[in-house]
């Protein structure tokens, strides 16, 4: 069976100032195909960039990474996903997720189950994006008798942004797909698959971390601390890696300068790193494990990232 080609798209990242998403959704509208905005707290709000870059782009789709799913009530985050669908029909990919529970707890908006909270909230996006007439007296989740005036047209898929092995056993029940956090290789797309029980038509957008350099050891050295920190606390993206064991006992020996020097392919694994061969390498790998999209996370340099939509570009007119 032919591998399916997935979309290429870039993060707009959390610190970058809200009026720099008109020029990233601009530039990437020419070639690439999603943009992704990043919501944590207490940074820029998701919803209205996503309605920036929707406004000044045409067929760029944008997605929302993640939407926490207890700072707003379920009608509102329904209210915002279809407004939208409306500004952008057939562009717009929501993704829901947990949040960090110690924000929510910042908030005063901390839920007793996280899981139970999540399943809800989905739950009732779902069915209000459908249309329906919903009335939810849940543990988290409270409507009565709550229909969107506008529900969307063309309904998106609601997406989960989670990690853990129950998360992702809901996000099988109850979203169209999840979006995993980078670092996402093949494996911890495989793996998610395998957790979420293989629902059909179930989507998968991975975040790759991007730096594409003319020689390989340039980037592995500015990689090197970013993936130091990954392993001094180690998630499921690292624990499905097929060499992860070798790769925390290198760490521990090695220290950062043991990460510059590891096997080329175990970069490959984690991302769109190296040379722009590389990065190509790693979206194939993707490809062939059934991602669907695959959005590259650019540096937090704004400069740097700018640059960075050239090879954002370049790898989706792969």
């Amino acid at each position: 069976m032919e591998t399916k080609r997935a979309h290429i798209g870039m993060c707009f990242d959390r610190t970058f100032p809200a009026a720099q998403v008109t020029d990233f959704a601009r530039r990437l509208d020419g070639g690439a195909d999603q943009l992704w905005i990043i919501e944590d707290c207490f940074y820029t709000a998701g919803a209205s960039l996503a309605a920036a870059a929707l406004a000044v782009s045409d067929r760029l789709t944008v997605g929302t990474g993640i939407l926490p799913a207890v700072v707003r009530t379920t009608a509102v985050t329904a209210m915002e996903i279809a407004t939208l669908c409306d500004l952008g029909p057939g562009r717009v990919l929501p993704g829901i997720g947990h949040g960090v529970q110690s924000w929510m707890g910042q908030m005063g908006v901390r839920p007793a189950s996280p899981l139970t909270a999540l399943e809800e909230v989905l739950t009732g996006v779902r069915r209000l994006l459908a249309g329906e007439r919903v009335t939810m007296h849940g543990s988290h989740v409270y409507l009565d008798d709550v229909q969107l005036y506008h529900p969307p047209q063309e309904v998106p898929p609601l997406l989960a942004g989670v990690r853990g092995p129950k998360s992702m056993a809901l996000a099988g029940r109850a979203a169209d797909g999840v979006v995993l956090a980078e670092p996402a290789g093949p494996a911890y797309v495989r793996w998610a698959f395998e957790q979420a029980g293989h629902p059909e038509r179930f989507r998968v957008v991975t975040f790759s971390m991007l730096c594409i350099e003319r020689d390989r050891r340039t980037a592995y050295t500015q990689m090197a601390p970013w993936l130091a920190t990954l392993l001094d606390d180690p998630k499921p993206g690292i624990q499905t890696l097929p060499f992860s064991d070798e790769l925390i006992a290198r760490y521990r020996e090695h220290g950062v300068e043991g990460l510059v020097t590891m096997p080329p392919e175990w970069w490959t694994e984690l991302g769109p790193i190296g040379t722009l061969d590389d990065a190509l390498e790693h979206v194939a790998a993707l490809e062939a494990a059934g991602a669907d999209s695959i959005a590259m996370f650019p540096s937090s340099n704004l400069e740097t990232a700018r640059k960075q939509i050239d090879d954002v570009l370049r790898i989706a007119a792969r």
